[in-house]
């Protein structure tokens, strides 16, 4: 990236308001690719690409030209902000492309900008070699879909297709709850209000607090992270909508642990009973490094579609067992990590010893990749 420095006038020579100068960084961004935009006082712009932060060719920028750059955008009322905080978030459109997550603040008294990049490009469930069966996930028109995985998995991505397919099959109302924003859709079939926390509401309980009232039938709750947020979830969900969330927990067992430990005890038994009788999926996910150099990065999914034994299974504490009925229930389209890193190895998208490596089972996955079948037989009828 290579933005020429030019002198600051805001207006031309018609009198008409320039765009910002900052737009000269954004477009590079989006030029590039790149996730983030770095701006920091005595360094070039910096630009984050897949997930390594990289120096560009520019020179250095001094403190003035970032507080130039800054003032540029910047509202009288933000700026008072700034001032008085020393951060401030702000959303910024970049016309006819992408939007920008701007976060500007100070550190040794000099003004730095971080900016992460919200496209709207959403890939569907083919580019992202993610399991077919998510379609019908999608189309569901009630109950609570929770996406699980560790922070940089992939869940936000999955989501978004999810929400994208939607947009393209159903007419419906979709409203997002998100900390940040990661993807901007554009109205297809649907019409999608997206709230950013901390720009478009202050907080999560605000956000909470309005969203029944904004009639709508999709919902995603970004991540549920509280007892608050996800009993509003599951109100959502008990009252005809269908709801999107993601979790940190690595398998659907351990999902289900995680959301009952938001309750103190003498709530959990409800709490696990009306998620029993609202949940839909559970999408766990890791992304791995493939071998396919077109690739990139693939995910490894482990898929537990609600049934009848998956519910009996929740509502008697038997949390620990659910990835054999997973195993199971292949037939329903269901999944386990072993079954997903078999396709994925078979396919030639990553290699063997990185599928052991993060198998939950390794021993089974190489029986499995043998061709024996390891699943006990009666499980079921326990």
């Amino acid at each position: 990236m290579d933005v020429e420095r030019q002198p600051i006038d805001q207006h031309d020579q018609h009198g008409r308001v320039k765009a910002p100068r900052l737009n000269k960084y954004f477009e590079a961004t989006v030029r590039a690719d790149a996730s983030d935009l770095h701006l920091k006082a005595g360094a070039p712009p910096h630009l984050r690409l897949s997930g390594k932060l990289r120096p560009t060719t520019s020179a250095a920028l001094s403190s003035e030209d970032i507080e130039t750059l800054v003032a540029e955008v910047l509202t009288a009322k933000q700026a008072a902000y700034l001032e008085e905080h020393g951060a401030i978030d702000v959303a910024h459109d970049l016309p006819g492309s992408d939007r920008f997550r701007v976060n500007i603040f100070r550190q040794r008294g000099d003004l730095s900008l971080a900016a992460r990049r919200v496209t709207r490009n959403i890939p569907n469930f083919e580019q992202l070699n993610l399991p077919p069966i998510l379609a019908q996930v999608a189309m569901h028109h009630q109950g609570l879909v929770l996406l699980a995985g560790i922070t940089g998995s992939g869940k936000s991505t999955t989501i978004a297709a999810m929400l994208e397919y939607i947009n393209n099959h159903r007419a419906c109302h979709i409203v997002t709850v998100e900390d940040p924003i990661e993807y901007m859709y554009t109205d297809k079939k649907c019409l999608i209000n997206q709230r950013e926390i901390g720009i478009d509401v202050a907080d999560f309980p605000s956000a909470l607090k309005y969203l029944m009232r904004e009639d709508p039938d999709v919902i995603l709750i970004g991540e549920m992270r509280d007892q608050e947020t996800f009993q509003a979830a599951l109100q959502a969900a008990e009252t005809g909508h269908l709801v999107f969330g993601t979790v940190h927990a690595s398998t659907s067992g351990q999902t289900i642990s995680r959301i009952l430990d938001l309750f103190d005890v003498t709530s959990r038994d409800m709490a696990r009973q009306t998620l029993a009788h609202n949940l839909q999926a559970i999408v766990c996910q890791k992304l791995l490094t493939s071998i396919n150099p077109q690739v990139g990065v693939v995910p490894a999914n482990e898929i537990m579609l609600s049934n009848p034994t998956v519910r009996n299974f929740i509502e008697e504490g038997r949390d620990s067992q659910l990835g054999e009925v997973i195993a199971a229930s292949v037939n329903e389209g269901m999944k386990d990590f072993n079954m997903s890193l078999m396709e994925l190895i078979e396919a030639e998208m990553i290699d063997p010893r990185l599928a052991y490596s993060v198998s939950p089972n390794p021993d089974e996955l190489k029986m499995r990749m043998k061709g024996i079948d390891t699943k006990r037989s009666g499980l079921l009828g326990r």
